[in-house]
């Protein structure tokens, strides 16, 4: 019996014994705190001038829609965080947060955060943050996750639209330049959990996730995780190619993708399979993807401001 089935059910009305950090941790701060910064990025890069004032609720809109996603995707996959070290102490499979609870926040939260940002800043930035949270929840965590090794590739798309919701808020219209920002973070997604799960197999064995490494083995996840860091390599130097960043920015992003290769090819190489359960090559590139989003489009932010800062002062 699953741990849903088994006790993860709310049973009867009772007051909450949750706190405030059961409810703050329901709204995955680390992954919101990812989106919100590359959503930021996509409005900061779009052309044109944006309220500063309009701007802050973009983004608060934008970074209440990601916690409500994640506090969906807890409620749903409390049986199988049960199941797994790395998510077993979470609020509602640890019993501090009652299934219920975590779907009325989330529902709350959903519609709280595409209503604020449709009548306040665009109905088209809103469309596209209520896509990514259907999709997160329903495709990605519903469908996907449980049925195909292909999970977290397809359902990287709703990762990845936080720029594209973020460009919209300020031009109130998709550009080319924003899709580059969406492939960037697309191909980044399956190395970067991919990794996660090599070092987390057993975990996911236990769960019952066909994660890439359980079904395909170690060693064709390794040769995939290097194959997508060649091609996203390139794909990070395409905003100096297309010309919204400059020549500094397009040295960074370079030299940021080689870094990913050489960790990946490492990853490729090793021989020394498992160490106990650990594989510390599969943990350096997590690492090191992690480090590598945050920066680039960290390079990109400062690049923006600098050629801006340059431009007003030649005006």
């Amino acid at each position: 019996m699953s741990a849903r089935e088994s006790g993860l059910k709310d049973t009867g009305i009772r007051i909450s014994e949750a706190t405030v950090s059961d409810f703050f941790a329901l709204l995955k701060p680390r992954v919101m705190a990812l989106a919100v910064f590359t959503a930021f990025v996509g409005l900061m890069v779009a052309p044109g001038a944006i309220n500063p004032v309009i701007a802050v609720i973009a983004i608060g809109a934008i970074a209440v829609g990601a916690g409500a996603a994640g506090a969906l995707n807890m409620w749903y996959d409390a049986d199988i965080d049960a199941l797994m070290s790395r998510t077993s102490k979470r609020p509602v499979p640890s019993g501090r947060v009652m299934p219920g609870e975590a779907l009325g926040f989330g529902l709350v939260l959903s519609v709280l955060s595409v209503m604020t940002l449709g009548v306040l800043v665009g109905w088209l930035a809103a469309s596209l943050l209520a896509f990514t949270i259907f999709f997160y929840v329903v495709i990605y965590t519903m469908w996907l996750k449980r049925s195909t090794p292909q999970n977290i590739v397809i359902g990287g798309a709703a990762g990845a639209l936080p720029p594209v919701i973020g460009w919209a808020a300020a031009t109130g219209a998709v550009g080319a330049e924003s899709l580059i920002l969406f492939l960037i973070i697309f191909l980044w997604t399956p190395p970067h959990f991919w990794a996660l799960a090599l070092f987390k197999i057993g975990d996911y064995a236990a769960a019952g996730i066909p994660m890439m490494p359980n079904v395909a083995g170690q060693a064709s996840t390794r040769k995939q995780i290097f194959a997508y860091s060649l091609i996203l390599a390139p794909i990070g130097v395409l905003p100096w190619a297309f010309g919204f960043a400059s020549g500094l920015y397009g040295l960074a992003s370079a030299a940021l993708g080689a870094g990913f290769i050489w960790h990946a090819w490492k990853l490729l190489i090793d021989k020394r399979w498992l160490e106990g359960w650990e594989m510390k090559r599969a943990k350096a590139l997590f690492a090191y993807s992690i480090f590598y989003l945050f920066a680039i489009f960290a390079v990109l932010l400062a690049d923006t401001i600098a050629m801006r800062i340059v431009m007003s002062a030649g005006n």
